[in-house]
């Protein structure tokens, strides 16, 4: 039987109307090369059309105007489902412009959807999402005009209210892995993650679909059977791109990305450095973002397993490793992995030096099932409530992405915020802090658009949530926000009471934040 096809082949196997399936976390596993020529075939015979386009996150590589995902922007796809956004710039442009069905689901749920699907079902009962956006009752995860699907119903199971996803039929598998040898058994074994590679092809075959991967190359012989992700009974096409990425923001493959190789003090250091340096920054740090990552990681204790978010948190990974602790903690991302140094911006979802690499659902199911005991996660605004947006920006389509799914469940919850935005200026000399320019953008509002995280979720299972400002930190309570510590160098109403809608309560002893 024919594996190895030529590009051209393997995309012809894409016929009008299907349901594609993308494994891929953000710049890990992304099979770029695939989606490009999918474009390429749809600028020359304006075939395939109709597609349906799902992804658990973002599978494109950060250009405005990618090929990666020009046949979705183009008008070859009808709809998209997606998780997490993130590099997915022109698909988002097209959603808000009404041009295509858009719909954000949590991306640990996708995750555990295609591997529901592998066992045929055809719908996932979970509660991650009760009580925020993608609730029926609010109906947010349908992102413009276009998109009528019905994809989320509250429901009862087993004594206990949640939401049943309705699971896309899919029909073909994009991967992209390592190697595969002459059977067509597939490899991940220089990748940065796996993802759901394994589901994704399961849940395809089972529906007499196409699984197409493209590998760096060919190997002789039988791969060792422990080092298969994907066996050749579910691989359909096999394409060879020798010069593919590991990492979409970046050329070369780097052993300590995919644990390999575990470098450790400073030879980490250089590790990471190299990586930034080639990748570069998706935004701007200031003194003051350190400022709340180093209150923020004095919330961690010694042996405790963690969830690192992008955007600030980032930097309270950058803390845990400047501090000398990082082998004292176990850090993880949901794209798979525990333990190492995770990295930010368009290299999340990125370890080096990592423990363990599992698939996505695994590690889904261990945060799920409230085994993190601390998760760090970047926050857009707060309500008087204390309930957060953490996903919708003014004028952005960005996604949840894993924010639901740890958030909901994580035993203490510390949301990492600069206090304003948008022009917001200070200074942060590791112990006290100034603000001389306020930002335009309140983060603490009377009222908020959507709702990433829900207090009352909180409390129905005894969350302890933090709201870490560069200025303050926050306690939720019974009774709602609580203010608890201030920054030495701020003062209690001009820089923290008058820049809110609302007024707090207020700590009988208010603390200085502790930041060394």
């Amino acid at each position: 039987m024919k594996k190895l096809y030529s590009m051209d082949e393997a995309v012809s196997l894409i016929h009008d109307g299907d349901t594609i399936w993308i494994n891929s976390f953000g710049g890990c596993a992304s099979p770029v090369d695939l989606n490009k020529a999918i474009t390429y075939r749809f600028r020359e015979t304006g075939h395939p059309r109709h597609l349906t386009v799902c992804s658990s996150f973002s599978f494109a590589d950060w250009r405005t105007d990618s090929d990666v995902e020009g046949y979705i922007c183009e008008g070859g796809a009808d709809c998209v489902i997606i998780g997490f956004f993130g590099s997915l710039y022109g698909t988002a442009k097209a959603i808000q412009e009404n041009r295509l069905e858009g719909y954000n689901l949590p991306g640990g749920v996708m995750s555990h959807m295609i591997r529901a699907a592998a066992c045929g079902s055809r719908e996932l009962f979970t509660k991650i999402g009760l009580n925020l956006f993608v609730d029926p009752r609010m109906g947010q995860y349908r992102l413009n005009e276009r998109s009528k699907r019905t994809m989320v119903h509250l429901w009862q199971e087993g004594g206990e209210t949640g939401l049943l996803y309705d699971i896309p039929q899919v029909n073909v598998a994009l991967l992209k892995a390592s190697y595969a040898d002459e059977r067509g058994n597939i490899t991940f074994e220089n990748e940065a993650a796996s993802v759901d590679c394994l589901s994704v092809a399961q849940a395809t075959h089972r529906n007499g679909g196409k699984v197409i991967v493209q590998v760096r190359g060919i190997v002789q012989g039988h791969m060792l059977p422990r080092t298969v992700n994907v066996p050749a009974a579910l691989v359909d096409a096999v394409v060879v791109v020798p010069e593919q990425r590991q990492l979409t923001a970046m050329d070369g493959y780097f052993d300590y990305v995919c644990g390999k190789f575990v470098p450790t003090g400073s030879i980490l250091r250089a590790c990471r450095d190299e990586i930034r340096s080639r990748i570069g920054e998706t935004s701007h740090r200031t003194a003051l973002h350190r400022a709340v990552a180093c209150r923020a990681v004095r919330e961690l204790q010694e042996g405790q397993i963690a969830n690192i978010g992008i955007g600030i948190p980032e930097l309270v990974a950058q803390e845990v490793l400047d501090r000398g602790i990082l082998e004292k903690v176990h850090l993880s991302v949901e794209s798979g992995h525990t333990g190492g140094y995770p990295l930010g911006g368009k290299g999340f979802g990125v370890s080096i030096g990592p423990d363990t690499m599992m698939d996505m659902a695994r590690q889904f199911d261990f945060y799920e099932g409230g085994g993190l005991d601390i998760c760090f996660i970047g926050t857009l605004q707060v309500d008087a409530a204390g309930n957060v947006n953490g996903h919708q920006a003014p004028g952005k389509l960005s996604g949840i992405g894993g924010f639901a799914n740890i958030s909901q469940t994580t035993k203490k919850v510390v949301f990492c915020m600069t206090f304003t935005s948008g022009g917001l200026e200070g200074d942060f000399d590791g112990h006290s802090v100034t603000i001389t320019k306020e930002g335009r953008i309140r983060k603490f509002q009377t009222q908020i658009p959507t709702r990433s995280f829900a207090v009352e979720n909180a409390r129905a299972i005894g969350q302890e949530v933090l709201y870490i400002t560069e200025r303050c930190v926050f306690r939720l309570t019974e009774e709602g926000l609580l203010l608890t510590e201030i920054a030495p160098g701020i003062d209690l109403e001009k820089d923290i009471l008058a820049q809110m809608p609302f007024r707090p309560k207020i700590a009988e002893k208010l603390e200085l934040m502790p930041f060394d």
